[in-house]
């Protein structure tokens, strides 16, 4: 096969810091077949988050055991053929069940979120970098809407059903930020912070790295996963929306990315268009 599922499996646990560790990149794909890590193997070298959920490809938590499970048999299971390569050449969606992992146009037109006041001296700077990370996806549709609900910050949690989701500090370093799909329960709809990381990321600016996580929070998954890239496959579960983009705003530099600074492309302009208009 022409990526190895050692290559993959390893590539899902060593991305988890791949936020936070912008100058390691993930090993590249070899066209030789190692043998897959068993699932306790692979299961030891994920982290597990202060939720408990699980966090694979640098930013994306998997909340339970048995869906960890499902994820590792999906690696376990899936190759790249030639011919995929070849006809996987059109930002993407994730999928959920064959189906786009998306909002109703009605949710997608009022994303209602709050910043939580535990944040303390660096909530300022994580507000504006979510208005600035937002306004990139607003501006490329009118069909996107991110609220800031501002009277929801005192008690900004999972549980707080005045908000779609809510924005809260990490409890680690392992990563910078970490978001969440449409499809996620609203017990685990949020996305976590590390302010101290957002703010000293070098060439990441705090605007494109919240911009970055806002595209999962939209149903779109990491660019890097597609074949082109060349390293740091994930898995097939999503439909290629655009031409593939290196320097989008979904690719990690470190994995064969050509932008530097996780900046919005036109491309990913197109992409949410094509999956929510214009």
């Amino acid at each position: 096969m022409t990526l190895s599922t050692i290559t993959k499996l390893t590539a899902a646990t060593l991305a988890a810091g791949a936020l936070a560790l912008a100058g390691t990149p993930v090993q590249a794909a070899t066209d030789s077949d190692s043998a897959a890590p068993t699932y306790q193997q692979f299961r030891a070298g994920v982290y597990v988050d202060s939720d408990g959920q699980f966090i694979v490809n640098g930013d994306e938590p998997i909340a339970s055991e048995s869906a960890l499970r499902n994820y590792y048999n999906s690696m376990v299971g899936t190759t790249f053929t030639s011919e995929e390569k070849v006809n996987n050449t059109h930002l993407i969606v994730n999928r959920v069940s064959g189906r786009d992992d998306k909002w109703t146009q009605a949710a997608v037109a009022n994303l209602t979120y709050c910043v939580s006041t535990r944040f303390g001296s660096q909530q300022t700077n994580v507000i504006n970098a979510m208005a600035q990370g937002a306004a990139n996806w607003e501006s490329a549709s009118s069909a996107v809407n991110f609220v800031y609900v501002s009277a929801q910050n005192a008690n900004c949690n999972v549980r707080n059903n005045s908000v779609v989701f809510s924005v809260e500090p990490t409890n680690t370093t392992q990563y910078i930020a970490r978001a969440f799909f449409p499809s996620t329960a609203k017990r685990s709809r949020n996305v976590l912070v590390n302010a101290t990381s957002l703010m000293s990321s070098g060439s990441w600016t705090p605007g494109n790295i919240m911009g970055h996580e806002l595209g999962h929070t939209l149903g779109f998954r990491h660019e890097h996963t597609r074949p082109e890239a060349g390293t740091c496959f994930e898995d097939n579960n999503w439909r290629p929306l655009t031409a593939y983009d290196s320097a989008s705003i979904m690719h990690y530099p470190q994995c064969n990315g050509t932008s530097s600074n996780l900046a919005f492309t036109a491309t990913d302009g197109a992409g949410v268009r094509a999956l929510y208009g214009s």
